[in-house]
Parts: C-alpha cells; sequence; structure tokens
C-alpha cells in the first residue's frame, strides 16, 4: 500500500526483480545502462573487419586492440614478461617485487603519478576536465580524490572475507611476478596499512554532496600558486 510504504510501493519491483553481481558493490539504473553499453560495444567490436565496405581505421584499430585482450591463449603464451615490462622500464620497478634489492633513492612518486595516470588510473588524487555547467564554452579543471582499492571507506573498518580476500589477490600477484618473494607478506600488510589510512580522509557521495561548494575560479597560469605545486610539469606531461 502506497500510504503505509510507499518507498516499497515504487521501488520494490526493482529491488526484487535486480540483483548485485558478484563483481559490484551496488546496483542501479546507471550501472544497467552502463553494462548494456558495455554490450552495445562489444557487439559492435567483436566482428572482423570487413574487406566488403571501408570502415574508420579508429575502427579496426580499436576491433584489434579488444580481439588481443580475449585472446586467452596469446596472453598465457607470453607470460608475464609484458606486464614486467611495463612495470620495470615504464613506471621504474615496483618494490614488492625486488625485495631487498629496490633502491628507493632512484624513486619518484611525483613522475610515478604522472605515468600512472597515462593508463587512465587516479592515484591519490584525480584529476580531469569537464564542461563548466554554468557555461558550456568553458572548461574546468576537475581534482578530486581518487578511488580506493576497495570501493567503498566502510569495507576498511574492519577485518572480513573482503580484506582478507583483498590482501591475498595483491600476494600473489606478487609472488606471481617474483621470483624474490622475501618481502612480499611485510609489503602487503604495509600496502594495506596505507590504503586503510587514506581510507579515512575518504569522502563518501553524501559527503561529498553536504560539503560546501570547491569551485574555483582561476586560471592554468595562477594554480602553481593555489596548489603549491609545478603546474606546468603535469600539463607538460598529460
Amino acid at each position: 500500500e502506497p500510504c503505509e510504504d510507499f518507498y516499497h510501493f515504487v521501488c520494490g519491483t526493482w529491488i526484487k526483480n535486480s540483483r548485485i553481481p558478484d563483481d559490484a558493490d551496488a546496483i542501479n539504473t546507471f550501472y544497467a545502462l552502463r553494462t548494456q553499453l558495455d554490450y552495445n560495444v562489444v557487439d559492435i567490436l567483436t566482428p572482423p573487419p570487413s574487406n566488403e565496405k571501408a570502415e574508420p581505421t579508429a575502427l579496426d584499430n580499436a576491433r584489434v586492440l579488444y580481439n588481443s585482450c580475449i585472446n586467452e591463449q596469446n596472453i598465457e603464451d607470453e607470460g608475464t614478461d609484458t606486464i614486467l615490462s611495463i612495470v620495470n622500464n615504464e613506471f621504474g620497478g615496483w618494490p614488492i617485487l625486488e625485495g631487498s634489492s629496490w633502491d628507493n633513492s632512484t624513486f619518484n612518486l611525483f613522475n610515478l603519478l604522472l605515468k600512472l595516470r597515462k593508463y587512465n588510473n587516479d592515484i591519490i588524487f584525480g584529476i580531469g576536465t569537464s564542461v563548466d555547467e554554468k557555461n558550456s564554452e568553458k572548461y574546468d579543471l576537475v581534482i578530486g580524490q581518487s578511488d580506493i582499492g576497495l570501493g567503498q571507506r566502510q569495507y576498511y573498518s574492519n577485518e572480513s572475507k573482503i580484506t582478507i580476500a583483498y590482501r591475498e589477490f595483491i600476494r600473489d600477484l606478487a609472488k606471481e611476478l617474483s621470483d624474490d618473494t622475501s618481502m612480499v607478506d611485510t609489503d602487503v600488510n604495509e600496502i594495506f596499512a596505507f590504503e586503510k589510512e587514506i581510507a579515512k580522509h575518504y569522502w563518501t557521495s553524501e559527503d561529498r554532496r553536504g560539503r560546501p561548494n570547491g569551485t574555483i575560479r582561476t586560471t592554468v597560469g595562477k594554480l602553481t600558486d593555489l596548489l603549491k605545486t609545478s603546474v606546468s610539469s603535469v600539463i607538460m606531461h598529460t
């Protein structure tokens, strides 16, 4: 009855018929739309290139990339060489893989964050652009928090099957990629402790909606003083 439980009257069918997938922590209409969009993209990328009609080069390249991602046999044949090449040559290595031989003097967190951003990873903080809501002819530079490994702050509050499985995943990955596993367990615990500390300061959706407007009107030239960092080097790398 709507007079007794209006929420259930309006949303009851959705709740009854919707199941949260195993790989998601929530589901809503936006999730359903994104999932359908993923299916549509797969339908576009699955057919092999056609010789009967000319198609955009970008579409052909996207199909090649997609097929390389789903070619599990080829991935197995290549082993870990490809990912280790990226980790070591582009990212400067990963301490958990090098154990006691890791040279901390060569590590530069700023450069690493910039390189990870090239692969669409927002670590510690996120940065991007969006159309100004008040003036569609202008763009806003959006700087804010990044995602955290477990997705939601509350997952870090107490030890659970989720936190145990998360650490086990990192541990298994590191042991698969490294011959020196002497420091893996210690590093995994330190990684998780660091993430847990970050999660304490993580804003939930409710927190962000309740905070004052964080928009600051300024220019790129003044960002260096505003953020107290070298914005010019960020722009050069992005």
